[in-house]
């Protein structure tokens, strides 16, 4: 690794903008950075996931690396990993094999301490609620109407619903529970804020409570927006790294995409745009979630307008959705390939929705016959799609020049005609129904009663033009995450709905969606013990 000054004249950030975290690592403060946020932005996206990997964070890298191979200076804006995945089944979140971000565990732990300062700021408000009706409730907070929840960055099931005070001296017991940090609405606005101030702005238009009366409560009538800004201060400003081959990336930020936006922070990316006339961005998840969040939500509020997709899939991911046990998944079987191409289809086909070219990313796995990946390059040719073999893991940068001379080209070319495909002023119903309709492929939506009073509710308080975040699983483009594939007949079930005021989202949670996400039986935490730190 280079020492982080060296990346940072690279990336053309001048000195005085670096407060360095040891010798590889560093926050940037954007205010040194003078320019316009006008480069081309390239959103690497993917087919569903599944167990067998898809290696969409690999393929950023590597498409970094690629770019650096050509001599075409590109900025790498990622999110940060959390504690929760990194422990529980994902592992880590900074590429793997030859195109990695470094420090790895660096990154995957503490990094530069943004999820501490977030989960300070979320439990700082909560400890301030409860005192607050402790305290006498000049507020006149109904605790039956707390909604803002605690939180922490780590998976543990066992939080999800709790009762807090209990003990006669220590407050009004009522029901509470967490949520995981990277699920928060502190999260959510930390990624959508254009600066500190705007982020002051949106922190105190945070609901945070109901009061006896019905009247919202918010973080700005606690009176502690300063309070948050002290220990976010240094969380807001985007941090620097470096790739495996030495290119600058900026991490920061982290929403899932199931249930939050997913996309790293606005002030990351246009800082990127500012810094090289191309920066490559990635979204959570498949595109139906993390694509879907960045192009109906994250580009309308920022007045961001992208240049092109790339759609990663890979053999083994395409046979998964073609019915392919695990476990055999390294037999070669062109038949179930040719059935989970169908999934690649319909992401593509949802892209180009939105106005934008895309090319297709066949990451290339060890044990893909031959057979198997000129199936996938026929295909995309047959149906007009450009397409390059990704082989970044394997090979770095080598490996990642076909599909970063194929970006130029699309790029070169002018194409995109981007638009968003859920248009804000529609009711919040109509919004969750398009995308339910034209991104999921649904028959239909049905609502609880919860959910329907709960929607009405918000456009009674004038929420009727807020975005709508879905909240739905990531493993299929229904909400069961046993439906692989392309399911058909369907219908989406929207059991309840949240208001993030604040974020300007209402969250729709669809089927068995949770905020707290649980461990697996075997968490990656209990895997490292075969390689002892």
């Amino acid at each position: 690794m280079e020492e982080i000054g060296k990346i940072a004249s690279k990336a053309g950030i001048p000195a005085e903008a670096i407060e360095p975290y040891g010798k590889y690592k560093a926050k940037v403060d954007p205010s040194f950075v003078e320019g316009e946020a006008n480069g081309e932005v390239i959103l690497v996206t993917a087919i569903t996931p599944t167990k067998a990997g898809e290696g969409k964070t690999t393929t950023s890298i590597g498409l970094a690396e690629g770019f650096g191979r050509l001599g075409v200076k590109a900025m790498l804006a990622l999110r940060e990993p959390a504690l929760g995945p990194v422990f529980g089944i994902k592992g880590g979140a900074t590429g793997g094999g030859k195109a990695t971000v470094e420090p790895q565990e660096d990154i995957n732990l503490h990094f530069t301490g943004d999820m501490h300062a977030l989960t300070s700021s979320i439990n700082l408000i909560s400890a301030v609620i409860d005192n607050h009706i402790y305290q006498g409730n000049e507020l006149g907070i109904d605790p039956k109407r707390v909604v803002w929840r605690r939180a922490m960055d780590m998976n543990d099931r066992a939080l999800r619903e709790i009762t807090v005070a209990e003990g006669g001296k220590n407050g009004t017991p009522r029901q509470d529970g967490f949520v995981i940090t990277v699920a928060s609405e502190m999260m959510a606005i930390m990624c959508l804020a254009k600066d500190p101030e705007d982020f002051l702005r949106m922190l105190g238009e945070i609901t945070v409570a109901y009061t006896y009366d019905d009247r919202p409560v918010t973080v700005k009538d606690l009176r502690v927006t300063h309070a948050v800004m002290k220990l976010m201060k240094e969380a807001l400003k985007p941090n620097l790294v470096q790739t495996g081959e030495g290119n600058p990336a900026l991490i920061h930020g982290g929403p899932f995409a199931n249930i939050a936006h997913g996309c790293n922070s606005l002030i990351a990316l246009n800082l990127a745009m500012k810094l090289a006339p191309i920066t490559i961005t990635e979204a959570g998840f498949g595109a139906d979630l993390g694509a879907e969040k960045f192009l109906d939500i994250l580009c309308p509020y920022a007045g961001i307008r992208p240049s092109m997709a790339v759609m990663v899939a890979s053999v083994r991911a395409l046979k998964c959705h073609g019915g392919v046990p695990f476990a055999e998944l390294e037999k070669e079987n062109v038949a179930a390939l040719s059935k989970g191409m169908e999934n690649l289809k319909v992401h593509l086909e949802n892209i180009a929705k939105y106005g934008l070219p895309t090319v297709v990313a066949i990451n290339r796995f060890p044990g893909d016959t031959q057979a198997e990946l000129d199936y996938v390059a026929a295909w995309c040719r047959e149906h007009g799609y450009r397409h390059s073999l990704s082989e970044g893991f394997l090979k770095g940068g080598e490996g990642m020049v076909d599909l970063a001379r194929n970006c130029l080209e699309v790029l070169g070319e002018h194409k995109a005609k981007y638009a968003p495909v859920v248009e804000r002023g529609a009711g919040l119903r109509d919004k969750i129904e398009t995308i339910c309709r034209e991104i999921y492929r649904a028959d239909g939506v049905e609502y609880s009663q919860t959910a329907l009073e709960q929607l009405s509710e918000f456009e009674k308080r004038g929420y009727g033009d807020a975005f709508v975040c879905m909240a739905k699983t990531p493993q299929s483009l229904s909400d069961s995450p046993k439906l692989v594939g392309v399911p058909r007949g369907f219908r989406i079930h929207i059991r309840e709905a949240t208001l993030s005021s604040g974020a300007r989202f209402v969250v729709p949670l669809t089927g068995s969606i949770m905020k707290m996400p649980g461990l697996p039986k075997v968490p990656a935490a209990v895997k490292m013990e075969e390689k002892p730190w």
